[in-house]
């Protein structure tokens, strides 16, 4: 699958959004290193720090049917602004994927009707992440 069709598809996931407090509909297309295409949307709630975001809901489908392998993952809003994973789900990203993991965000419409792609690699979305090695090194600084 490319980064277009995966875009689509993250594009697809905001219209299951429920945002009833920001009306910032949000869409994720995660690619699994076997080819399956699970989405996530964000899901507001009064309390917003109980609200998910669309990363979080489809790493969540994918952990919940036994995929753990990642390939990338695309990210969309309904405003098509370049929207990234924010950095709490850079951090649940990075629990599951290596540095080169591809994240392509929606820019809008190019001229030609395709979708206008931002794309990264994690680790420079991420610089210096929160990892078993960071923290058995830090446990290991202090004993």
């Amino acid at each position: 699958m490319d980064a277009q069709e995966l875009l689509n598809a993250a594009r697809g996931a905001t219209e299951q959004a429920y945002v009833p407090y920001s009306e910032y509909r949000v869409g994720a297309a995660l690619l699994t290193a076997e080819g399956t295409v699970l989405t996530g949307c964000n899901i507001e709630n009064a309390n917003y720090s109980n609200s998910l975001h669309a990363e979080e809901v489809a790493i969540a489908e994918a952990v919940k049917r036994g995929q753990q392998d990642f390939a990338a993952i695309a990210v969309a809003s309904d405003a098509r602004d370049g929207v990234t994973p924010c950095g709490m789900c850079r951090q649940t990203l990075a629990e599951f994927c290596g540095e080169d993991f591809r994240v392509y965000c929606d820019e809008g419409e190019e001229e030609n009707g395709d979708v206008a792609i931002s794309e990264y690699a994690l680790g420079d979305l991420l610089p210096n992440t929160i990892s078993l090695d960071t923290l058995e090194a830090a446990a290991g600084e202090r004993s």
